[in-house]
């Protein structure tokens, strides 16, 4: 909260904290919230061992946890002129609490899948909570290209620190540590909240009235079904199988139910208007680029990393760093040379683009057997800026929109950009994938006869590991070209692309506007 005429002040907190360190524990908060999920990724094989699950299983939990979060952004603000902080923030932990709980003992898919979901609904809210309550403390004038810069810092930088404290706590423990450490600190914070905040209210609550919780559950469907077919698709051999089959038939009826109720209904979840807006649908696209181009770090990397170059945790958790040191550069880069200088959108954005082409090279010019950890720094560091700058550009871009249809359009960009983004490029690559490295076993394999002198004292065992590895190392290299190929093809397009606006109008309105406008549509 902001008064008229003094200081940055926090009322929901009590007195008996100092001003000055409230927007800190706040921070805090965000970082324990942005920690929990029902399912963490970085400990999948562990989970995959000891739960007997499909790693396909595991992936599907994260990523539903992923759709929760991106559906929570179309109501979010009328969670925050509805409840107090404190009743979030206690509702939230509870609730992320149970959530802990049903994960770390069902083995049962569905169930899983359902309770990730909403434990990303829960953890989205409580940051929003805490970010919306230190918004004019950041930027008093309500820049959001700001804003942005330090919500991209916060939440990806915690993304990965969150994965290196999983990865320490399974080093020395197992995965099921991490859910009893998750919920002691969600305990922690239900403590302070219940100590040092109040339930005082500034304003007259509004009601939940009018929110179309239908729709939202038809968007949720749409989601999971994209991720299913995904994810799932290369372990049921696509459409050939039944399953992908009436997965695709169930998202095609439902996509086609939802946007037909929508053109209809008075308060739809996500109005079709939406959709209409260039800075969304060019967004959506952008970020599906983005996303392919980047699959190589859930698919390729993985299997380098730990296969070929036989890293253990302590070296993926040294890896973790560099990529937390590119979201820090990122995010400060941005910072000052888009949100302070004013920089354009379409300059800003080549930079970026012209990172994660550099990631490509980088790699394709480093996938060896002998490469080292610090040959690899240089491009971990440059896709973690690149992606940042990006995504800090593009849902600045999304302030183009009206208001009143603004967190709609951000979470049609989270549909993209976290809830089924990931996963598609993921498919795409690992279809393409497949298909080179089928080529190029045939290729390399040619020779390998008992008429061959070369071959005739190597052991069978370790002649086809010596063909398996040295198929994954031409395979790795010659993805890495394509990709490069069609990001350099891209760049060269947006390059003569015209978008000379800059962040010059990014303003967030004032709260009475926004009861102003909650009120009309309530009427």
């Amino acid at each position: 909260m902001h008064a008229p005429s003094g200081p940055f002040i926090i009322p929901a907190i009590h007195n008996v904290v100092p001003e000055r360190w409230k927007p800190f524990l706040l921070i805090l908060f965000v970082i324990v919230f942005q920690f929990t999920g029902g399912i963490y990724l970085a400990t999948a094989n562990q989970m995959v061992g000891a739960t007997a699950l499909l790693q396909e299983d595991i992936l599907m939990a994260g990523y539903a946890s992923l759709a929760g979060m991106a559906l929570v952004f179309t109501f979010m603000l009328r969670l925050k002129m509805r409840f107090t902080t404190k009743h979030a923030f206690l509702v939230c932990g509870a609730a992320l609490i149970v959530c802990n709980l049903i994960c770390l003992y069902t083995h049962n898919v569905p169930v899983l899948v359902t309770t990730c979901f909403f434990a990303g609904m829960f953890r989205m809210w409580a940051t929003f909570e805490c970010n919306s309550t230190i918004q004019l403390w950041l930027t008093p004038k309500r820049d959001l290209s700001i804003f942005f810069c330090f919500i991209y810092l916060l939440v990806q930088g915690s993304i990965l620190l969150s994965g290196i404290t999983h990865l320490y706590v399974a080093l020395f423990s197992n995965w099921q540590y991490i859910h009893w450490f998750i919920m002691g600190a969600l305990l922690v914070v239900m403590l302070v909240t219940l100590l040092l905040f109040n339930s005082n209210r500034f304003m007259r609550p509004f009601p939940l009235f009018g929110i179309d919780w239908l729709g939202g559950a038809m968007w949720g469907l749409i989601l999971l079904c994209v991720n299913f077919i995904t994810i799932y698709g290369e372990h049921y051999d696509w459409w050939q199988s039944q399953e992908i089959q009436i997965a695709t038939l169930f998202l095609a009826v439902l996509l086609a139910l939802n946007l037909y109720r929508a053109s209809f209904i008075r308060h739809p979840f996500i109005a079709l208007q939406t959709f209409q807006y260039k800075a969304v649908y060019l967004t959506f696209f952008l970020y599906l680029v983005v996303d392919i181009l980047l699959a190589p770090a859930h698919l390729v990397e993985s299997i380098y990393f730990e296969k070929v170059l036989q890293y253990d945790a302590l070296h993926l958790m040294q890896v973790n760093w560099i990529g937390w040191a590119g979201v820090l550069a990122g995010a400060v880069f941005t910072y000052y040379f888009f949100a302070l200088a004013k920089n354009s959108y379409k300059s800003t954005f080549l930079i970026g683009f012209a990172a994660i082409m550099a990631y490509l090279l980088l790699m394709y010019f480093s996938v060896d057997y002998q490469t080292t950890q610090q040959m690899l720094a240089v491009p971990i560091f440059l896709r973690n800026f690149g992606y940042v700058v990006i995504a800090i550009v593009l849902i600045t871009n999304l302030t183009k929109v009206p208001f009143h249809h603004f967190f709609q359009a951000v979470s049609v960009q989270a549909f993209i950009s976290a809830a089924c983004g990931g996963a598609l490029g993921a498919a795409v690559l690992h279809h393409l994938f497949n298909g080179i490295a089928a080529k190029n076993f045939q290729l390399l394999s040619a020779n390998f006869d008992r008429v061959n002198p070369q071959l005739a004292s190597t052991a069978p065992i370790q002649l086809g590991a010596l063909l398996q590895n040295q198929v994954l190392m031409v395979s790795f290299k010659e993805v890495y070209g394509l990709l490069l190929m069609a990001s350099i093809g891209c760049f060269v397009v947006f390059l003569f692309y015209n978008y000379p606006y800059a962040p010059v109008k990014a303003l967030y309105p004032r709260m009475r506007a926004i009861r102003r406008m909650l009120r009309r549509e309530l009427a």
